[in-house]
């Protein structure tokens, strides 16, 4: 087994060289990896429906989407990601817990007593410390998950807290969980990287045929390409979703505004505005003007200036 340790904390690079190990190699990988705050949405996930589209957009919170299916989780510097990508010889060979119990294990020799729960979960006293999904390439299985070390937990829920009813479709929805630190249930909380060094060493001396890989040069070309060709283009972080409905009631300047919209590949395909905060002359014409375009901040505000009409956040905000 290679196990690796990459030398960023850029998510889309690090998405990228999952996917690349996956395919490319024929290695059994093991992987450890940070990334700076990203909110990561599964591959079969309506993004918008899984995010505070203002919060994380006015805090610069990257939005990601894997390969695997599953729900949402967020990344930042307090939590690390694990990925084993394993040859199978079928089916019967594919279980969560098969991935989970090394890391169980290696959390043990830190006195930390965690345990599976249902398919995708690791608690500690009933509070989930890790989120796993899982996603097979021929004869490969790639399993990944969170571990909460010391995440920022406030900027977790808010990242993650959606309007119920704002957004509905048929996109396989996130299960909102009480997640907790690691570090809450250590006498003596290592720094992070010791953390790290603890959970790839265990790994390493697993077994006598383990060892360190680093990228290479080439490696680090393909994923880069892979990761700017597809993790970070917004029709891959957005346009994947799969179609959904948007309603949204807003107050606005004493005026009262009704958002209704049918999405398709994140873009607006029929507009429905009611309420008088915009003028009856000019709801058609929005509507009309938003048809086609990407349901973005930008292209909502880009019509509205073209349009003459208010750019307050507020109002722009109120699309989304």
């Amino acid at each position: 087994m290679l196990c690796i340790l990459p030398e960023t904390d850029n998510p889309y690079f690090c998405l990228a060289s999952e996917e690349y190990l996956l395919r490319n190699f024929q290695d059994d990988i093991f992987m450890l990896w940070q990334s700076n705050d990203t909110v990561v949405v599964g591959k079969h996930q309506n993004a918008m429906g899984e995010i505070d589209y203002r919060y994380t957009r006015e805090r610069g919170i990257k939005i990601a989407r894997r390969i695997s299916g599953g729900g949402t989780v967020f990344h930042d510097r307090g939590n690390v990601n694990f990925t084993f990508i394993l040859n199978v010889a079928g089916p019967q060979e594919i279980s969560f817990s098969r991935f989970t119990r090394p890391i169980v294990e290696a959390l043990a020799q830190m006195g930390i007593q965690a345990e599976t729960s249902g398919r995708n979960d690791l608690l500690v006293e009933g509070r989930k410390i890790s989120g796993n999904a899982e996603h097979v390439f021929k004869n490969r299985v790639l399993h990944h998950g969170t571990l909460l070390y010391q995440s920022d937990l406030d900027n977790l829920g808010n990242a993650i807290r959606v309007k119920p009813g704002k957004y509905t479709g048929k996109a396989v929805q996130s299960n909102r969980s009480v997640v907790a630190n690691i570090t809450e249930f250590m006498k003596e909380p290592l720094p992070i990287e010791q953390f790290i060094d603890v959970i790839m060493n265990y790994q390493l001396n697993s077994s006598g045929k383990n060892k360190k890989y680093q990228f290479s040069k080439d490696d680090i070309e393909i994923i880069n390409r892979l990761a700017n060709e597809k993790f970070e283009t917004w029709e891959w972080q957005f346009g994947y979703s799969p179609a959904y409905s948007f309603k949204n009631e807003a107050k606005l300047n004493g005026c009262t505004l009704e958002i209704h919209a049918e999405i398709e590949k994140c873009r607006f395909m029929n507009v429905r505005i009611e309420g008088d905060f915009y003028s009856s002359k000019i709801i058609d014409n929005l509507a009309h003007e938003l048809t086609g375009l990407p349901h973005t901040y930008e292209s909502v505000e880009r019509i509205h200036q073209q349009l003459g009409l208010d750019v307050n956040p507020e109002v722009i905000y109120s699309w989304f």
